[in-house]
């Protein structure tokens, strides 16, 4: 097992890949995912929606010519990674997963082990200089060229005290004019006090607290960035398909691109 894994501690990358269908997850992360499924009835779909959302998103900014992309608490590979639909639209896109969790980078460097094109970087978003001070991200980006960043339901794990827009602002501070900023973030809008309650003290015991935000507090994270339309929506309100416009359980997630 690689050194700094816990087990033990529901890991909230681990339990984002159970719900997804995954199976790099321990008992620990299967009990708590558990217990969250059996409680909050669009649960599970809202975290569908989610991932559905990250895949459009990512398409759209691709087909405006973007073909270098960050992505900031990538998580466990799964169906539809960025550098599957980056690569579908320029087959020479760029990408670099970055996460904080050592089985993360071990299970998505094997994925990637023979694709130059992409890389993955463990290190804390929460600290963007180490970010960009990496090898990989110096080798596949291009901080000159508009690129894509993401935070694909990552910004709820940081708390108000570790300043998210401050976190966001480092990478669109860097991003060249063009370039487009990928965030969704999971909210309290409409959501019944008590199911959110138990979500916030689920979270307590992972590895990352859950922090809910409303709307315009998840607006202030694009900094002034222009958001495209539709705007902040729901996930599954955003450039639905077909298939996304009968679904349901985008009511927890707000989705949004913007252009600098």
């Amino acid at each position: 097992m690689p050194q700094g894994i816990d087990p033990n501690t529901p890991n909230v990358a681990r339990m984002y890949d159970y719900v997804l269908g995954g199976k790099d997850n321990f008992a620990a992360d299967r009990e708590l995912s558990g217990h969250l499924i059996a409680s909050i009835p669009d649960g599970v779909e809202a975290l569908r929606a989610n991932r559905r959302f990250l895949g459009r998103a990512v398409a759209h900014v691709a087909r405006q010519g973007i073909d270098q992309f960050i992505d900031l608490g990538a998580g466990l590979p799964n169906r539809g990674n960025v550098h599957e639909i980056a690569q579908g639209v320029h087959p020479h896109a760029r990408v670099v997963y970055v996460d904080i969790d050592p089985i993360v980078i071990v299970h998505a460097r094997a994925l990637l082990a023979a694709d130059d094109r992409t890389a993955a970087l463990q290190a804390d978003m929460r600290a963007p200089e180490t970010v960009f001070a990496s090898d990989d991200v110096a080798r596949l980006i291009d901080f000159d060229r508009p690129l894509g960043v993401i935070f694909n339901a990552m910004l709820h794990f940081v708390t108000d005290a570790e300043d998210p827009a401050g976190i966001v602002g480092a990478f669109t501070d860097r991003m060249a004019p063009g370039s487009h900023l990928v965030i969704s973030h999971s909210t309290l809008d409409d959501r019944p006090a008590d199911l959110v309650e138990i979500i916030e003290a689920a979270y307590e015991n992972a590895s990352a607290p859950m922090v809910f935000r409303k709307h315009d507090e998840i607006l202030r994270l694009f900094n002034g960035l222009s958001l495209i339309e539709p705007g902040l929506v729901k996930v599954n309100e955003w450039h639905p398909d077909e298939h996304e416009a009968t679904a349901s359980g985008g009511a927890w997630v707000y989705g949004g691109v913007a252009v600098k």
